[in-house]
């Protein structure tokens, strides 16, 4: 047999040891020759030794195992030599396809890096800012128009309050959303313009609330400049 060179790096056990010493010498698997085979692999682990390199445990019971065959084969009942030999090479076999796949896989699959496509990841539009009572008053008069509070209430301002109108939540958030509607967006100061009591005021500043809350609209930007959007499924 051909003397094999070999690197201790390339095996990763006794046997893919074997199956390089069958393929180096064109050896049958179904019919090995275990003497022959026992010769090269003792020299690689004689190789190993004289390395002063560390062998692990499995490549010395290979070793035993293969000293253990060829002992009953000088015995003259053949059974037992047979079912050894069948048990090893149906190792060997399996041992092959397991690294032949694992060779395929390396060609089409590179294990370096994983990529995939990226995640959608749903927009959280829900409103998450707390605001002092200050600011809330703020915003309140500011949607009310800073020039008008300063000048004294009319007649008007108190008709809400002699004639007891009601204005509910929910029409005004009708009454935003159809302003939205078709415009998607507008200046927040502008939902106010023409509403001359304060209570379809109060009313219009609850809705837009509760919009917000519920994710059907956003406030963009900051003080007099802000606006309103209307959201839509997916945003």
């Amino acid at each position: 047999m051909e003397t094999l060179s070999y690197k201790l790096d390339v095996f990763e056990g006794p046997l893919d040891l074997l199956l390089t010493l069958i393929a180096k010498n064109k050896l049958n698997i179904y019919d090995i020759p275990i003497s022959e085979l026992l010769e090269q692999y003792m020299e690689q682990i004689s190789r190993m030794q004289a390395e002063n390199l560390d062998i692990a445990s499995e490549f010395l019971e290979m070793a035993a195992r293969l000293v253990h065959i060829k002992s009953v084969s000088l015995l003259p009942k053949r059974e037992e030599e047979e079912e050894l030999r069948r048990e090893l090479t149906g190792q060997l076999l399996e041992y092959q396809q397991c690294k032949e796949t694992a060779e395929r896989l390396r060609a089409l699959v590179s294990f370096d890096r994983l990529v995939r496509e990226q995640s959608k990841i749903p927009a959280d539009h829900a409103y998450k800012r707390n605001h002092a009572p200050e600011e809330m008053l703020a915003a309140y008069l500011s949607a009310m128009g800073r020039r008008r509070r300063m000048e004294p209430p009319t007649a008007e301002s108190f008709s809400g309050i002699v004639t007891k109108r009601i204005v509910s939540v929910g029409s005004q958030i009708v009454f935003v959303l159809r302003r939205l509607w078709k415009r998607g967006r507008m200046p927040f100061q502008e939902l106010f313009r023409g509403k001359k009591d304060s209570s379809e005021r109060i009313a219009a500043f609850l809705a837009v609330l509760e919009l917000v809350k519920g994710k059907r609209l956003r406030v963009e930007g900051d003080g007099d400049d802000c606006e309103i959007k209307l959201m839509h499924g997916g945003e």
